[in-house]
């Protein structure tokens, strides 16, 4: 098996090469394996689409960080590719927080993970400038104590939050990479041109979130645009529920059983998982 610390440098060189690669979002270890099986060189895990599969709402705290570090745990453990976690917050409002979920993290086996600026709270969606410099600075300091190369991502969560300040927002990242992160995040871009005036105003690797609806932008296109990384959030977890409903439905309000058409075969999934190495 290959070490975390092998994990590490891979994943931070995955910045490094040309134009821009995909990150997907597994939200169990049958999903971290199925994106594996396709050919993807590293994988990100998603709070909503664990969020979801626990039967919680994203965003809101319901979900624990031992949660999501249980959750980050065995997506690691199921697959041999590098793991970057979703830590959302940090986990709570103070530096050391968001210091010590790094650390944390660092123990389920992942090379990467994100601290975002949001606060979850509905009146107050955003942490002040001062504050979210101090989190992003204290997250960057615990990734480097750390004995394996971690690679830190800053969110500016603005633009998800109805507050599409751009400036602000490159203000944010700007601070952040001063901070210590090694790759930046603003998810909630949509527009080609704000995308080039991020990646433009900052000198890090830019990680943008593909998986809304109304953004027809490619892998190439972005690449163009200077983005280094995309990943989906939970749009493949989110798709799969569709799959899931729409077979539900059909069979509770017509009583078929049509879905099945377009279902993977029980075989070959067999075929892919029994074809795991064995740990």
């Amino acid at each position: 098996m290959i070490s975390q610390a092998e994990k590490g440098k891979l994943f931070a060189a995955l910045h490094e090469e040309p134009g821009a690669f995909v990150i997907p979002n597994a939200w169990d270890a049958g999903s971290a394996r199925l994106l594996q099986h396709l050919g993807f060189q590293a994988l990100a895990t998603t709070s909503a689409g664990f969020a979801f599969t626990v039967g919680k709402p994203d965003g809101t705290g319901a979900v624990t960080r031992d949660e999501h570090l249980g959750n980050a745990k065995a997506i690691a453990e199921a697959s041999s590719l590098p793991v970057s976690a979703d830590l959302e917050g940090g986990f709570g409002d103070a530096p050391e927080d968001c210091a010590k979920t790094i650390r944390l993290a660092a123990e389920t086996g992942i090379v990467g993970g994100s601290i975002e600026d949001a606060t979850g709270r509905k009146d107050d969606p955003i942490y002040d400038f001062e504050a979210a410099v101090e989190r992003v600075t204290a997250a960057a300091e615990a990734a480097r104590a750390l004995p394996f190369r971690f690679t830190l991502t800053a969110r500016s969560e603005n633009f998800l939050h109805d507050r599409p300040n751009l400036a602000d927002t490159i203000m944010r990242l700007q601070a952040f990479q001063d901070a210590g992160a090694d790759v930046l995040y603003a998810p909630g871009l949509k527009n080609p041109a704000d995308i080039e005036t991020v990646v433009r105003e900052v000198d890090l690797p830019v990680n943008v979130l593909m998986g809304m609806k109304g953004i027809p932008l490619t892998v190439e296109d972005l690449s163009r645009l200077g983005v280094k990384r995309i990943s989906v959030g939970g749009a493949f977890t989110r798709a799969a529920l569709a799959a899931f409903l729409a077979a539900a439905r059909e069979v509770q309000s017509k009583g078929t059983f049509t879905f099945t058409e377009q279902a993977t075969p029980q075989s070959d999934l067999n075929a892919i998982f029994a074809a795991w190495p064995k740990n």
